[in-house]
């Protein structure tokens, strides 16, 4: 092994002999703990109710997982829908035998679009605002939630990067891997960070959070132009997509980008807020 290249071969799960407790899901559930307290304090702020965050919490995480997963069948495992339908909305594996499996195969793609209705039908039904102020301040949590769920990427060796082609990277041991690749999870869970802590200040230290859009606007700018350009680094997900110009992630977060544009520099609002 040389000196800048990292063996990655961890342990996925802690067996409790009755569970095995995945450390990918344990991610998910960070993100979501934490981007559950980055909301109330926000929530707090604004001076919402107690019940109002615990509605909030509910939709999201419904929403997000339900979207996530569907948007991984639809956009790179379409074949799931007639060979193991039910697998893909419970945690196991039916075809070729009967395997615990954890909730894996999840697309941000998919989670941004159930984020956004998830928070249609919860302004709907419980805050009654505009969807736009809610999707301003939940994004500061979910660019959080995200940091920690590509790290869950990473412990599971899963969305790798392609071989570096020199004595830098990490070698995926669990792969039957013996060449250096790029860590492409932690290249995006590290500028996630900077996506989250940008948010973070512009709502509370800049006028820009009362303009209605902005914030939506600019975490999709944000991550999703992180996401374009660290797919560079990536394998294609969908082997016959490999020799594309632009990877499916690529293309689809470009229209995510110029949605973000739309709302921070064009979009104004046609009714006061309620």
């Amino acid at each position: 092994m040389h000196a800048l290249e990292i063996v990655w071969d961890p342990i996925k799960f802690l067996d409790l002999g009755f569970f095995k407790l995945h450390f990918y899901s344990v991610m998910w559930i960070v993100a979501f703990i934490l981007g559950f307290y980055v909301t109330k304090r926000i929530y707090r702020n604004e001076n919402q109710s107690d019940e109002s965050l615990d509605s909030i919490f509910i939709y999201s995480v419904i929403g997000i997982m339900l979207g996530a997963r569907l948007g991984h069948v639809i956009f790179y495992q379409p074949e799931l829908i007639t060979e193991d339908f039910f697998s893909i909305f419970l945690p196991f594996k039916f075809k070729g035998g009967f395997e615990f499996t954890g909730f894996q195969g999840l697309a941000s793609h998919g989670a941004a679009i159930a984020m956004i209705i998830s928070m249609y039908l919860y302004n709907k039904k419980v805050l009654k605002k505009t969807v736009l102020w809610i999707l301003d301040r939940v994004v500061v949590a979910v660019a959080l939630g995200a940091v920690f769920v590509r790290i869950g990427n990473f412990i599971n060796s899963e969305i790798i990067g392609k071989y570096t082609g020199t004595d830098f990277g990490v070698v995926f041991k669990q792969l039957g891997e013996t060449a250096p690749r790029h860590p492409s999870q932690l290249y995006e869970a590290f500028f996630y960070v900077f996506v989250f802590l940008i948010l973070f200040f512009t709502y509370w230290r800049t006028k820009k959070s009362q303009q209605q859009g902005f914030l939506f606007g600019l975490f999709l700018v944000l991550l999703w132009t992180v996401r374009f350009f660290v797919e560079f680094s990536k394998e294609a997900q969908v082997e016959e997509r490999a020799d594309w110009l632009l990877n499916t992630g690529q293309l689809l977060s470009i229209p995510f980008i110029l949605i973000g544009l739309y709302f921070m520099f064009i979009y104004k609002p046609k009714t006061k807020e309620a």
